[in-house]
């Protein structure tokens, strides 16, 4: 193995592990919105909605789709 390849698999690993942790917090942070909004707190509600939609974002279709996704295909 050459160092290049040691080098790209590592950034590889490094921006699925960024992009499933970007995922699962605005997975986490949609859910404690829709929690939020039943117990009738709806600013912080709101507040956790745009941030669980950033990071999901990020996560999914900023990492995942144009980074990890764009390397393996």
């Amino acid at each position: 193995m050459t160092s290049e390849l040691i080098v790209e698999s590592l950034s590889l690993v490094v921006y699925t592990a960024i992009a499933g942790l970007l995922t699962v917090g605005g997975i986490a942070a949609e859910y404690a919105s829709f929690q939020h909004l039943g117990a009738g707190d709806a600013m912080v509600a709101v507040w956790l909605a745009a941030i669980g939609c950033v990071m999901l974002y990020a996560g999914a279709y900023g990492l995942g789709y144009q980074k990890v996704l764009s390397r393996v295909v």
